[in-house]
């Protein structure tokens, strides 16, 4: 027996999972493509995207931006151990396409944007344009 529990106090609740029972609403394959979390951050000089990644390789995520949208999705898939003969008992992880769209502001050097990747977190730094401050001098014709 497994207890589980919710956020309140109403929502607790105990379900009972037999040994040989399988549970294919816990093992079915989900077509739902899941959101990307995402925290961005400005400063003076660039607009930081921070995306926690797990269990994903710096091959498999695809970086780009068309018309000031800014497109940032991989897949991530189930560890081998899932085609092995188990009986699920529990869920919570995330498997299948990720994907996140950002409409991104016009003034960014688009040509210097960088992604990196820390500790399973992706960074992306676009930094915004540099713009000059001049008087102009009005003339006399």
């Amino acid at each position: 027996m497994f207890k589980f529990f919710g956020v309140s106090k109403e929502e607790e609740f105990e379900e009972v999972f037999e040994d040989d029972e399988e549970s294919s609403d816990l093992e079915s394959e989900s077509s739902e493509i899941w959101q990307i979390a995402v925290d961005i951050i400005e400063t003076r000089y660039e607009i930081i995207l921070l995306a926690p990644v797990a269990w994903i390789s710096l091959d498999d995520i695809d970086i780009s931006y068309h018309n000031n949208v800014l497109t940032i999705k991989w897949e991530r898939y189930k560890p081998e151990i899932f085609s092995k003969d188990i009986t699920i008992r529990n869920t919570e992880c995330f498997w299948g396409e990720f994907s996140r769209n950002i409409i991104l502001p016009e003034n960014l050097d688009f040509d210097s944007i960088k992604a990196t990747m820390d500790n399973n977190l992706l960074i992306i730094t676009l930094p915004k344009l540099k713009f000059s401050n001049h008087s102009i001098r009005i003339e006399k014709v």
